[in-house]
């Protein structure tokens, strides 16, 4: 049986040594997000702060930060969810097999959820102020609510069958919002509760809303599930927590889990907009101010003994990181039903999730012709690109199965090594131009506006990639420091941006497509060859956090023939920090050390980042 309310969570964690009680005063302005972030990175326990500065109640952090604490707090849930993915994946299998299918019709039934009367939840009100006011990063614009749940319910259809759980960051402080009066949300274009706020505008309505913080660890994933529309999370969480979820509605209130911890209730109204962010983001950048939707604070309950999760989000790897592999250790085996002919997805988490997609997908189309090449990678491509979550992707790498079974999605250096020995430029990269991208994503120039790239290879090795500078390589004035980042990429230093606007595209007509540096299939210019070419992580975040496919991809003999772009020679993408860019997150040295005294020998975390 999974847990009720985040308490017995907590407790257990406790008694099976997984759990660190943080006796001494810590502050959550920058300090606890900084203490969190290294005991994540240590691969520690989870944290319960138990005197935070400003606040009487205490702060959890760094719950999900293993794999292995993820599994263990959902242990009792996995076999259920296991038969439930093998009913859609293989329904056949329980002819042979009845036991399982009783496995996945008990855990079936813990999907309802069920209405009661009263719960801990209302137990207390409090205000928006005497919360834990969590900033993160120095930076950010106020204190966020960053593991939040927030509920809505379509205006025409209300009920939990047509509900939406989604975790659309909080801010609770700072900025123009009325203190203790309105906090803002922020949610992506393609979120369930967009679509319930566009019916209430429609019906010329506020949209009610509650924010829940805590209560059953199951309502946390549920809330980042990349759920079919037909399925809402609160089922789902039902699910995951081996039993259904009480739910308790005050008078002219929303539903709320009964043993929340925290609830926030309120109205968004179409007119009410307030400036929100910045705020230090899953990319690694700040995302920037921009109007979003403020919600009228109704009323704020809490439980007794409320506890306050949190996380601290960043450049990848991050607690959120585990998020992402236990969903697909999850839901993994769903993709081929979902997107047929595509075997598996990767959102390669250390690019920032949305910006780079790796796929492998079946090529059977025309199995007669010898030249085999993209075609039904193609129809499995524009599939992947239209799909929920992976429709923010920027780009797309996609391998045909048939080329080698073997090939691991998760293998970064590998796959790419598979693709670039491939690919052919002249026929295999697509655009899709003018189209949306993640809200967080600044490279296409406009909010919410970018483009994306597929790049499709399927066939016989075309090259072999090479892994050092070749002797004789001359670049253009301007341009420096060639750096092998994998075999087949060679990256280099150009100009800073602004002071030679065409320098990348001189770059590429300086050379001819049999020229000696077409050795190499991919170019990357970088403001710093040395630190992108350092690490795999490091590549992927540069160079695909840091670019737009439309604006910034390039090529060396390219050419566009009937609106199809390619080039005979090397691709080159422009990974250079551009004028609108936002800045990067960066460590506040002064609390640094504070920290670093915490953690030293004698000092209140001595140990935790080891």
């Amino acid at each position: 049986m999974g847990y009720r309310n985040l308490s017995e969570c907590v407790r257990d964690l406790e008694r099976t040594n997984q759990l660190v009680r943080i006796d001494c005063e810590v502050d959550p302005n920058i300090e606890i997000g900084v203490i969190q972030r290294r005991v994540y990175r240590a691969g520690g326990p989870a944290l319960l702060f138990t005197r935070v500065k400003g606040c009487a109640f205490p702060m959890l952090g760094n719950l999900f930060g293993t794999m292995e604490r993820t599994r263990f707090i959902f242990r009792d849930a996995l076999r259920v969810i296991e038969k439930l993915v093998d009913v859609k994946v293989n329904p056949a299998s329980f002819a042979r097999n009845p036991g399982g299918l009783f496995t996945a019709a008990r855990g079936a039934l813990h999907m309802l959820p069920k209405r009661v009367g009263s719960g801990p939840i209302l137990a207390n009100k409090t205000a928006i102020d005497r919360l834990p006011q969590l900033k993160s990063w120095p930076r950010d614009g106020g204190a966020f609510i960053t593991l939040p749940q927030v509920y809505s319910e379509s205006p025409r259809n209300l009920g939990f069958r047509h509900s939406n759980i989604g975790m659309y960051r909080v801010q609770i402080s700072g900025n123009s919002y009325a203190p203790n009066e309105e906090v803002g949300i922020h949610y992506q274009i393609h979120r369930g509760i967009g679509v319930h706020q566009a019916e209430a505008i429609e019906r010329g309505e506020p949209l009610r809303v509650n924010i829940f913080v805590g209560g059953p660890p199951s309502l946390t994933v549920a809330a980042v599930m990349p759920l079919p529309e037909d399925m809402p999370e609160l089922y789902f969480a039902g699910i995951l927590a081996g039993g259904r979820i009480n739910m308790v509605a005050p008078d002219g209130e929303l539903p709320m889990p009964a043993e929340a911890d925290f609830c926030i209730t309120g109205v968004l109204e179409p007119e009410l907009l307030r400036p929100e962010g910045p705020f230090g983001d899953h990319l690694g950048y700040y995302s920037l101010v921009h109007d979003f939707p403020a919600l009228r604070v109704k009323n704020v309950y809490h439980r007794t003994g409320a506890i306050w999760p949190f996380t601290t989000v960043g450049r990848p790897p991050q607690e959120d990181t585990n998020f992402g592999a236990f969903i697909h250790e999850l839901a993994g085996r769903l993709v081929p039903a979902v997107l047929p002919g595509v075997h598996a997805v990767h959102a390669v988490d250390s690019a920032g999730v949305h910006p780079l997609l790796f796929a492998i997908g079946s090529e059977r189309y025309t199995p007669y012709d010898e030249r085999r090449r993209p075609m039904e990678l193609l129809t499995a491509a524009n599939a992947i690109l239209g799909h929920g979550q992976l429709s923010l992707a920027k780009y797309l790498f996609i391998a045909a199965s048939q080329d080698d079974p073997g090939l691991d999605i998760h293998d970064i250096p590998a796959f790419f090594r598979h693709v670039l020995e491939r690919v052919d430029w002249r026929r295999d990269i697509h655009f899709h131009t003018r189209t949306t991208i993640d809200t967080l994503d600044y490279t296409g120039g406009a909010f919410n506006q970018g483009s994306k790239a597929a790049i499709a290879a399927a066939g016989p090795k075309l090259r072999v990639l090479p892994t050092v500078i070749p002797g004789g390589l001359n670049l253009p004035s301007g341009f420096s420091s060639p750096q092998v980042a994998l075999p087949g990429v060679l990256v280099i230093v150009g100009p800073p941006c602004g002071s030679d606007d065409d320098a990348v595209e001189r770059f590429c007509d300086a050379f001819r497509p049999d020229d000696l540096i077409n050795s190499f299939p991919l170019i990357i210019v970088a403001d710093d060859s040395e630190f992108t070419a350092r690490t795999t992580d490091n590549f992927v975040w540069t160079v695909f956090t840091r670019s737009d496919p439309a604006r910034d991809v390039y090529g060396v003999g390219s050419f566009i023939e009937k609106k199809h772009w390619g080039c005979a020679g090397s691709l080159v993408i422009d990974a250079r920090v551009k004028p609108g860019y936002a800045p990067p997150l960066v460590e506040d040295p002064e609390i640094e050390r504070r920290v670093d005294a915490m953690f030293a020998k004698g000092g209140a975390l001595h140990g935790l980042d080891e």
